[in-house]
């Protein structure tokens, strides 16, 4: 049986697990250091997740809900083993607890955004620790589940405070209309600057991606 437990310290016992297993599925540049989650734990608003079977961490989901935008982020979705169900607890626990988040602000969701590496662009495929966390794998999952591809060349600054763009990524969308083609470009604009507000550090290639986005419209939603 899995438990759904929320870190909000790295205090936690079970948070050094954590740490370790998003290591081992991630880049280095996907990953914040050790000590420098110790503010963003405390945040309200940031919402981390582990699923335990029998105290140990076997998956794990970062996520937060912006009302006043009326979207979600999914940070990450972590499956640490196969074959125990881990991805599907996990997304339901999840749903359960932002539509309880967009409840309680009196707000109706938009959908949620979430980046995902471009297997077909990345140069190395070796990260990912398990089969279920494969970049192809967490692509095709993401494409079921209905999320789409924003039409726009993305890059966004390292988690190693480096001030480096990382690329071979998309920035994605879940709508919850089927029918929404297509999303404000100053929404994309707002959520951006909001999500990476913590990064001081910000690649010229990033400031050029939002300029660019500024002067648009609307950006359009395609197929993963």
């Amino acid at each position: 049986m899995l438990t759904y437990h929320r870190i909000q310290s790295i205090q936690d016992p079970h948070f050094r697990s954590l740490h370790e297993l998003l290591g081992t599925i991630f880049p280095p540049e996907e990953v914040l250091a050790y000590d420098l989650w110790a503010e963003p734990l405390q945040d309200p608003g940031i919402h981390v997740y582990v699923a335990l079977k029998e105290e140990a961490v076997v998956g794990a989901t970062e996520y937060r809900y912006y009302p006043d935008m009326r979207v979600a982020m999914t940070d990450f979705t972590i499956i640490g083993k196969p074959a125990l169900g881990i991805g599907r607890f996990l997304l339901t626990n999840r749903e359960k607890d932002l539509k309880r988040l967009a409840e309680q602000s009196g707000t109706e969701p938009i959908g949620m955004f979430a980046e995902v590496y471009d297997p077909y662009r990345a140069v190395s495929h070796e990260f990912g620790g398990v089969s279920p966390m494969n970049p192809i794998v967490r692509r095709e999952v993401l494409s079921h589940i209905g999320y789409r591809r924003l039409d726009l060349t993305y890059v966004h600054p390292s988690w190693e405070h480096t001030g480096e763009a990382v690329s071979e990524l998309d920035l994605c969308f879940l709508p919850r209309s089927e029918e929404l083609d297509a999303i404000p470009a100053a929404l994309v604009v707002e959520f951006l600057t909001t999500y990476y507000s913590a990064l001081p550090n910000k690649p010229q290639a990033w400031l050029d991606m939002i300029q660019q986005l500024r002067s648009r419209e609307e950006v359009r939603l395609l197929a993963l």
